[in-house]
């Protein structure tokens, strides 16, 4: 009996012993592909020589130090590397233990702002349907996913919620990509105008939305009308980049391939490529400028803000994202797992879309392809395909309530960036065979 609280009580899950590269190996001998990272954590692979390096270099000087009382080398130079790499304003960064936390510390950082400046009437929160930001309660809260919020509703703020940009379901079929960014911004619009713009603080997005929808990217030019908009109310635009960011989608930061920069962006996951546990915080001049100007503090900390051997692991990681070779790869074997999906599962009756960028790609399935009809949730598609995936050797991030948090099922899958062509083969061969057991069942 395990004393654990397992995220499922009652599943017999098994003991991962070792990793390298690609692979997960665990205690029975059995060899895992890791065609998901984990939850698009694993970036720059299992065991890489130079991270572990690098960890044991800062382990040997200095495990911890309270950001209250020290700075870091490993922090400073972690902070000045993000902002070499991020688009300008981007200047200051504020370092986390995981993304949760990076999206709470940026809300926080969105109301003091407007109370720096003089506007603290501002306080309301829109996000999309459809979103994940995180499990603490800020952060769940401005995630629009009904099912993760019905039960803790009682204890969440209020915030709004509009539109995803999610073209699949959602453009008409004579809608231009075009007009159909035009009519999702228009919401937005509305919905300030509707709170008061004078009352609005920030509108929350997902670049590329990951887990509650599979890899959803926007249509268009959705993202600088979103930007025009919040800039014509004066609302900050938060981008949550915690599962798209550090290469994920062959840029550095997914808002690159928009054209945009946001006032405040949320990295995490792939950050730290899961040798340590970290997030970060990345904040304009202007907002920076206001905490300086003013009370001159954040009013916010936690304990292992900036620890030192996460910070050394990141710098390490985000230094090898950043070799030219490293997103080469990533939009290479991105290209190819898309042309491969769609040539393994494109004429499917049971796959609806395929769709991503880089090495973050999404796989929706349904019932009816030519209405667009999802599984009956009571068959837990997505939880089956799970299960045969680990049972070929194969780890993929498979979820359910993919249209309104009950109805839909979609497959995740985001490999590291070391992934090479056979591996990438071996990946779409093994979900391939994985989703047609399932609904075979």
């Amino acid at each position: 009996m395990t004393r654990l609280l397992h995220r499922s009580i009652g599943q017999a899950l098994p003991r991962a012993a070792s990793a390298r590269g690609v692979y997960i190996t665990d205690t029975e001998g059995r060899q895992y592909l890791d065609g998901s990272g984990g939850a698009a954590v694993t970036s720059v692979g299992h065991a890489h020589p130079e991270v572990l390096a690098a960890m044991r270099d800062q382990i040997d000087n200095l495990c911890y130090a309270h950001t209250g009382f020290f700075t870091t080398d490993a922090a400073e130079e972690l902070a000045e590397k993000l902002v070499d790499l991020a688009p300008e304003p981007l200047n200051h960064v504020y370092l986390v233990s995981g993304g949760s936390e990076a999206v709470e510390a940026a809300l926080k950082m969105a109301r003091q702002y407007y109370v720096e400046v003089g506007e603290p009437q501002r306080r309301h929160i829109i996000a999309r349907r459809q979103s994940y930001h995180g499990n603490t309660i800020g952060a769940l809260a401005t995630g629009g996913n009904a099912m993760r919020r019905q039960q803790f509703q009682p204890l969440l703020p209020e915030t709004h919620h509009v539109s995803p940009c999610y073209a699949y379901r959602d453009k008409g079929n004579d809608e231009t990509p075009e007009a159909y960014a035009a009519r999702l911004a228009d919401e937005l619009d509305a919905k300030i105008r509707e709170l008061g713009p004078e009352s609005v603080m920030a509108f929350v997005a997902e670049p590329v939305v990951g887990a509650t929808l599979g890899a959803v990217a926007a249509e268009a030019d959705y993202f600088k009308r979103i930007r025009k908009i919040c800039d014509q109310y004066g609302v900050l635009l938060i981008l949550d980049e915690v599962m798209c960011g550090m290469g994920r989608t062959g840029t550095m930061f997914a808002c690159e391939q928009e054209g945009i920069t946001p006032d405040i962006i949320t990295i995490a996951k792939g950050l730290g490529g899961g040798y340590q546990p970290i997030g970060a915080v990345m904040l304009s001049s202007a907002i920076f400028d206001s905490f300086a100007n003013g009370s001159g503090l954040f009013q916010h900390g936690h304990t292992y803000l900036g620890h030192p051997v996460a910070a050394a692991a990141a710098n390490k990681v985000v230094e090898i994202i950043a070799r030219p070779a490293t997103l080469a790869n990533v939009n290479a074997m991105g290209a190819r797992l898309q042309s491969g999906l769609e040539a393994a599962l494109g004429e499917s009756p049971y796959v609806g879309d395929i769709r991503g960028r880089g090495l973050f790609r999404g796989i929706e399935l349904v019932a009816d392809r030519a209405q667009k009809t999802p599984f009956d949730p009571a068959r837990k598609i997505h939880a089956k395909i799970k299960r045969q995936a680990m049972a070929r050797g194969l780890i993929s991030y498979p979820m359910g309530g993919t249209i309104d948090g009950v109805y839909g099922d979609h497959v995740l899958l985001a490999p590291p960036y070391t992934i090479e062509p056979a591996e990438i083969d071996l990946l779409i061969e093994r979900i391939a065979q994985a989703i047609d057991a399932a609904i075979a069942e």
